[in-house]
């Protein structure tokens, strides 16, 4: 198995929560924001993920195991030669093409309508004295970055197991 292939995964999933993240305090930022420069009350963003790769955990395992799916077949091979019928054989091979993991596709606008308040008195009221304000929830702004802040630490302790699995590696090899 490549171990490496595991902090690339890791890696592409901290930048991608980053991001998250970012995207989640600019919302937060601007949830008051009743201007922008294109006109109108700043709208939400959404980050948009997507897999690397096939996405398929099947072809990530065998990937990462250094096989092809021309080299498993159904049966385990015992002593002898003998296959055990309804387990997977694997024989080891090559490894495969890039790595598996996560990018950010984009960066979204929200289309919900914005919140209208009434305040007269605010240089963006409309001439009945309604002002519209960004549809931000800040709970739901605070979920996703609670989400996204666990998300990330779960990946940098993947990212320390493995540094930690690699070390241990290289000391077996003394």
């Amino acid at each position: 198995m490549n171990l490496f292939g595991v902090l690339d995964i890791s890696a592409s999933a901290l930048q991608a929560e980053r991001v998250r993240a970012e995207v989640v305090a600019v919302n937060m930022a601007n949830a008051e924001t009743t201007r922008t420069p294109e006109g109108g009350p700043y709208q939400r963003q959404h980050v948009l993920f997507e897999s690397t790769g096939d996405g398929s955990f099947g072809s990530s395992f065998l990937q990462q195991a250094g096989l092809s799916e021309a080299q498993t077949s159904l049966g385990r091979t015992l002593s002898g030669g003998a296959k055990r019928p309804g387990l997977l054989h694997l024989s080891l091979g090559s490894a495969s093409g890039g790595v598996e993991g996560v990018a950010v596709k984009g960066v979204l606008s929200d289309s919900s309508e914005p919140l209208r308040r009434y305040e007269p008195g605010h240089p963006d009221a409309d001439s009945q004295g309604f002002v519209s304000f960004p549809d931000i929830n800040p709970l739901t702004e605070m979920v996703d970055l609670m989400g996204a802040t666990r998300s990330y630490g779960m990946n940098a302790s993947a990212i320390q197991a493995e540094k930690s699995m690699i070390a241990s590696a290289l000391d077996l090899g003394k």
